[in-house]
């Protein structure tokens, strides 16, 4: 008998002394006596407000210093458009710690998404200063090849005054591109390497003529292509000239 009151004096003892260990971690009493009182946002921003993510970490600070969850408050930032990567740690006495890492876009992607300069895919809304990436298309799972054509279709058109502002690879595996100046280039499923550097071969007797602009440029042909010309742009309507009779 006096062995089973000393284990159940143990046990209360041990009880009375984890129980508010565990209260604390889980904050059901004495958060506000270890509260977090400092929320510092580390990062550079251009898409990401820092308030932001302050808005989006706060709900879960008011639990207390040891009970705060780091995973909740990790997905509430890492939710948000343009975050790459969130790091969040505690720093004892009362600090939370976010250090947020954005996207960095190289390229539309489709319609609504980014191509990452990790060569990753994200959804992130538009923005206007971003107007000028190029614009890539194509099946996800087609993704290096996009990238690798539209890097080898820069590299030769750059040899003659021209940049590459789309590329495009269609679900049948048909390619197509359009350069700066908005001339449309179908090129074809197969060979489109071989097929790019012919017409640039010849892409300088092309533009010889400053008053012809190429509208459309078909490569799927064997041995050559067909070119459409823009139509030219009319004349500007010349003010009438009005004499007015001498009085």
């Amino acid at each position: 008998m006096n062995a089973w009151l000393r284990l159940s004096a143990w046990l209360l003892a041990l009880v009375l002394v984890v129980l508010p260990v565990i209260a604390v971690l889980n904050g059901w009493i004495a958060a506000e006596r270890w509260p977090i009182a400092r929320l510092q946002v580390v990062g550079t921003f251009d898409h990401v407000s820092a308030e932001s993510v302050r808005a989006a970490v706060r709900p879960v600070v008011g639990s207390g210093f040891f009970a705060i969850d780091l995973g909740r408050a990790h997905a509430a930032v890492a939710g948000l458009p343009w975050v790459r990567y969130v790091q969040v740690r505690k720093r004892w006495p009362d600090v939370l710690e976010v250090t947020v890492y954005e996207h960095v876009a190289v390229a539309h992607w489709g319609d609504e998404r980014w191509l990452s300069r990790q060569g990753g895919v994200f959804a992130a809304p538009d923005e206007p200063a971003l107007a000028s990436l190029p614009q890539l298309a194509g099946p996800d799972s087609r993704r290096g090849d996009v990238i690798a054509l539209y890097r080898h279709a820069q590299t030769l058109f750059a040899a003659q005054g021209r940049s590459v502002r789309e590329l495009r690879l269609s679900a049948r595996g048909s390619w197509s591109l359009r350069l700066d100046d908005d001339t449309r280039v179908m090129i074809g499923r197969d060979d489109p390497e071989q097929r790019m550097a012919r017409f640039v071969r010849v892409l300088p007797q092309l533009l010889a003529n400053p008053d012809q602009r190429l509208a459309r440029v078909d490569l799927r042909y064997t041995n050559g292509f067909a070119a459409t010309w823009a139509a030219p742009a009319a004349p500007a309507a010349q003010p009438a000239n009005h004499a007015q009779a001498p009085t």
